[in-house]
């Protein structure tokens, strides 16, 4: 009787270990079917973008698709991009009083955007638009990764705020006319800040990429 309840007990932990490989298994093979265009953020998100940044007299004009020869000028490639990009759209960040302050571009196929860009023009210092340059970014990171960076403080930053400042403090001791930073480990998110000077002012560019 003993050996036939181990042996019964034996199958039923057989059982489960197989149901347990099989689910594992099963919802690997969802994510992995899932296309890449089809997780993280979206399109519609950039209402969300224009909401917030509303709120800090920051607006932004309605999206403007792109899927002609000139879409390498609003999305362009990127080495850290492995999926093409076909379909692009584009909007102006504008201030209150309808002055361009640069744009926010998403790039991916019309299933979903594989990255996100946003481009700010500060002139004629590096810091003339320190205020937009964060809330810009900031807003961006929160609604399109995620609302985590100061639980984890990736970059050993402490916040967004913290990174651009360092970036900016290290652009200014440098003799290079660009500076590039990159973070990763934000739900699978890489992060990319350039800082670029040209002629009259400086260019702010933040990439997000799924």
């Amino acid at each position: 009787m003993n050996k036939l309840i181990l042996i019964l007990i034996l199958l039923g932990i057989t059982a489960i270990v197989s149901i347990s490989i099989l689910l594992i298994s099963e919802n690997t093979s969802q994510l992995k079917s899932k296309s890449i265009y089809e997780v993280g953020f979206t399109f519609s998100d950039v209402d969300k973008i224009k909401k917030s940044l509303s709120t800090q007299k920051i607006f932004m004009s309605s999206p403007i698709e792109i899927t002609d020869y000139t879409i390498g000028q609003y999305c362009p490639y990127i080495t850290d991009i492995q999926n093409p990009i076909r379909h692009c759209a584009t909007t102006v960040i504008l201030d209150i009083n309808g002055n361009s302050l640069g744009n926010i571009n998403m790039g991916g196929t019309t299933d979903g955007p594989i990255m996100a860009l946003a481009v700010i023009d500060s002139s004629p210092f590096l810091d003339s638009k320190q205020d937009v340059v964060y809330h810009v970014f900031e807003t961006m990171i929160e609604i399109l990764v995620c609302d985590c960076w100061e639980d984890r403080q990736p970059g050993g930053f402490v916040s967004v705020r913290a990174w651009l400042d360092t970036a900016a403090e290290k652009y200014s001791e440098s003799t290079q006319s660009t500076l590039t930073s990159k973070i990763t480990g934000l739900d699978a998110n890489t992060l990319i800040l350039e800082i670029t000077s040209t002629d009259e002012s400086y260019l702010w560019t933040l990439i997000i990429l799924k």
